[in-house]
């Protein structure tokens, strides 16, 4: 099996573990990585070789922007406290910790290599904390918070991690300009992320076209890294600032073929390249098996050291940070957003698993400084963070559906349900509005105006069934009957149309592009 049957490998399982994870309750991107540790002990896989320069590049940018397409600014916003303390300031207290004891326990290890370690396994992973929380149902306002934690502590956790690096690299090392490289990378990723984002909004415009447009989307995260890295400034922070000006301000309502394929085309993107990292991570056990031959104890018990106090560190600043939290949290529409027991913070104590960027970060680590000789103790950073990824990924990922369902953390469907109806009556008002807007304008004869009232009703019992309660029109259970018989009979003759426009693809002399595009409309309809 040569690189390129790998990939292709990886990529089929990226999509036989979804359907298989959800059979067996386990997050995929877990499955992936066992997956990628079946692999790597078969002796017809080729070893990984992967520039460890374009990891961070290729992998990150597209996750990190699906990831922030379910998200909005007013959730970050109404979660700042919680995000803060989990996406900053705990890794800065985690990097501390392991680079203490590392350097206590690792003979020879520098100060500054054992800071770049602890930065490196410091933050949990984004794409493994989102993918966990959609699958377990777990309360909105904790999946909001590790999806904020996760997008943010890599923007942290790498600026130290080149800060440490380049301290071993050149043998010097100034608090203060760390602190002021800490800050302009900040100030140029947000300034970058901006720009582009605004810049992208307009071309979209510009563009017009749907598949023009969303092919723009997946270009602009990469533009965004890059452009960001080169000008110095964190990549992540900038795709991160990108993404979520162009959730605010890109969107169109009344763009809905952009919309619909749009979600489409991430959540196939999120899921190929969410498996192919995963699977990545299994595979570096042949790196890991390599260095370790021979000091399979010694290595094994830095590793399991390095794991405890990264699990410890976690629990013991979350207990004091969600009381804290709580204190601090000023009362809003949103003041349900923190965890409200212990069994919440404990689950999130446990979702706080290491993956990509750990990966990358350990990889990326140079073989040698600027004096020539070897960096100091690589092979062992790099087999204690291998260690504590698959403590963290595999460990706490496969246990931690069994302790939401212990613990009973659910979320609440219910107030979901009750939001949903709310929405779906604003969404029908709306249209009622509107509607008497329209007959002020325009003389509608009185079974159009009918039919145009029966249908704006329409629009919100789709959205949620349950707004028929609301509604005290008499005879409203026949006109619910009624409709739901329309819906079905339309749906058969929608149907039947597209079987026919379908067939008519195979027939002598037929254009498949103008039998694609009437079918294209006829779904488009379907959805209606």
């Amino acid at each position: 099996m040569d690189q390129l049957a790998l990939l292709f490998v990886l990529l089929l399982g990226a999509l036989v573990s979804v359907p298989v994870g959800d059979r067996l309750g386990l997050p995929a991107p877990v499955l992936m990585t066992l997956f990628g540790i079946v692999l790597a002990v078969a002796d017809f896989v080729p070893n990984v070789n992967i520039p460890p320069e374009l990891i961070l590049p290729g992998l990150l940018p597209p996750l990190l922007y699906a990831a922030v397409r379910r998200t909005s600014w007013r959730q970050f916003t109404a979660n700042k406290r919680p995000i803060f303390l989990l996406a900053v300031a705990l890794v800065f207290v985690t990097t501390l910790c392991v680079a203490a004891v590392a350097s206590a326990i690792v003979p020879g290890l520098p100060i500054a290599a054992a800071v770049a370690l602890g930065a490196l396994v410091a933050p949990p992973d984004p794409v493994a904390a989102t993918a966990v929380a959609g699958q377990l149902g777990l309360p909105r306002r904790l999946v909001s918070i590790l999806e904020g934690e996760g997008l943010f502590n890599d923007v942290t956790a790498i600026v130290l991690y080149h800060v440490a690096i380049a301290a071993v690299i050149s043998g010097t090392f100034s608090p203060w300009r760390a602190g002021l490289d800490f800050l302009l990378s900040a100030v140029v990723a947000v300034a970058v992320g901006l720009a582009l984002g605004w810049g992208a909004n307009k071309l979209m415009d510009v563009l017009g076209d749907p598949t023009l447009q969303i092919g723009l989307t997946l270009l602009v995260p990469y533009v965004s890294y890059v452009v960001a890295e080169e000008l110095h400034g964190s990549g992540v922070l900038a795709v991160l600032t990108t993404a979520l000006f162009i959730a605010e301000y890109a969107t169109d309502a009344d763009d809905v073929m952009t919309r619909l394929a749009g979600y489409t085309f991430w959540d196939i993107v999120d899921t190929l390249v969410t498996g192919v990292a995963f699977g990545l991570i299994g595979l570096e056990l042949h790196n890991a098996i390599r260095t370790a031959s021979g000091r399979w104890g010694e290595l094994l018990g830095w590793a399991a050291a390095v794991v405890g106090v990264v699990v410890v560190v976690r629990l013991l600043w979350l207990l004091p940070a969600t009381w804290l939290t709580k204190r601090l949290h000023a009362r809003r529409d949103y003041d349900e957003e923190i965890p409200t027991s212990w069994r919440e913070t404990v689950v999130m104590w446990w979702s706080g698993m290491r993956g990509v960027a750990s990966v990358a970060l350990a990889l990326a680590i140079p073989l040698k400084t600027d004096d020539g000789s070897p960096f100091p103790d690589r092979d062992v950073i790099v087999f204690i963070a291998f260690g504590v990824i698959m403590a963290t990924l595999v460990l706490q990922g496969l246990t931690l559906p069994w302790l939401v369902r212990r613990l009973g953390v659910r979320a609440d469907t219910e107030h979901e349900k009750e939001i949903e109806k709310d929405l779906a009556l604003r969404a029908a008002k709306a249209a009622r509005s509107r509607l008497r807007e329209i007959e002020q304008v325009e003389e509608l004869p009185e079974e159009l105006s009918e039919q145009m009232l029966r249908r704006a009703f329409e629009i919100g019992f789709r959205i949620s069934p349950d707004v028929a309660e609301d509604e005290r029109r008499e005879g409203h259970d026949k006109r619910v009957r009624r409709l739901k018989r329309v819906r079905r009979i339309q749906s058969e003759m929608l149907s039947a149309a597209r079987h026919e426009v379908l067939a008519a693809r195979s027939e002598p002399g037929a254009d498949p592009e103008i039998v694609d595009r009437v079918l294209r409309h006829l779904d488009v309809r379907s959805l209606r």
